[in-house]
């Protein structure tokens, strides 16, 4: 859990200069791709304007190449975009919503809120990783990276 928190502090550190919240994407994909051994492919969906009805594929860093554009009714990303709730998939294969790479095994993607009004939220954003090792998001690793994608949320605000 240590490791996490120096992280969370890196980011949140990193976001109080950076130049925009891609900049704030980029390094986030680069360093839990870095940091975090098991994430193979780490990266950002935004919500495509106007319409809503689509994923576009943000900042990301991985071994492959990802969908550039997931309508809301397909995939482990639409699915969160959808619902509103993270979606961790620990075996991919067993999900016939899961739209990516035949080598990856495991999946969590965390939807992204930014404060529409004072009472209602909106999903602006997602944060995808995916990983070649089934079983790889437990219960700390999601909260950890709930956390992640609450912290892009902020600067988005």
């Amino acid at each position: 859990m240590p490791r996490y928190e120096e992280l969370l502090q890196e980011f949140e550190a990193y976001g109080r200069s950076a130049h925009g919240v891609k900049s704030l994407m980029q390094v986030i994909s680069q360093r839990l791709h870095e940091e975090m051994t098991r994430y193979n492919w780490v990266g950002f969906y935004f919500m495509e304007a106007p319409t809503f009805e689509a994923l576009v594929l943000g900042p990301y860093v991985g071994s492959f190449t990802p969908t550039l554009r997931i309508p809301l009714d397909k995939g482990l990303c639409g699915a969160a975009a959808t619902s509103g709730e993270t979606v961790v998939v620990n075996n991919v294969g067993a999900d016939p919503r899961y739209l990516g790479s035949d080598l990856v095994r495991s999946n969590i993607v965390v939807p992204i809120f930014v404060k529409k009004s004072e009472v209602k939220k909106r999903v602006v954003a997602e944060l995808c990783i995916e990983s070649y090792f089934a079983d790889t998001f437990n219960p700390p690793e999601q909260k950890f990276i709930e956390s992640c994608a609450a912290l892009v949320g902020r600067y988005m605000e």
